[in-house]
């Protein structure tokens, strides 16, 4: 153990593993204006931190509901896509910004309101209340 770590009391090791956690903005429900390039960039990057399915509207009129997972942003729309899983194709898939005539925010944003405190304070409540067994486990999809 260096003396760099050793002056550290267990209590402030801890403290400086808790990080503040990022505020997620409510997007469900979200259509968003789809007007400009910019606005198109800016609606796809959110569809990658959203932690739901959204719909895409293609510009022929294909309607795709999709899990983005992925995107890359090149110098203009066509050089610019997201990847994403569809329920009713095999694999991963690809679509280019250029093509997007339409974004919603359709499918429930699974991370909402989850918070690793709110997971830690249940965990407590229920060993305090003397249940056995108790393990802090992820809600059912």
């Amino acid at each position: 153990m260096t003396a760099e770590v050793a002056k550290y009391t267990l209590e402030q090791v801890e403290a400086l593993e808790l990080a503040p956690g990022t505020e997620h903005e409510k997007l469900e429900g979200w259509i968003p204006q789809m007007g400009s390039d910019e606005d198109v960039r800016a609606a796809l990057e959110k569809a990658f931190d959203y932690r739901g399915d959204v719909t895409i509207t293609l510009k022929t009129g294909e309607r795709i509901e999709a899990y983005v997972f992925n995107r890359h942003t090149g110098i203009s729309l066509a050089d610019s896509y997201v990847q994403y899983f569809a329920p009713d194709v095999e694999g991963k898939q690809k679509v280019c910004y250029n093509q997007v005539a339409r974004l919603e925010f359709t499918g429930r944003d699974r991370a909402a309101g989850r918070h690793w405190e709110d997971w830690v304070k249940a965990y407590h409540e229920k060993k305090a209340a003397g249940e056995k067994n108790i393990g802090l486990h992820p809600e059912a999809l």
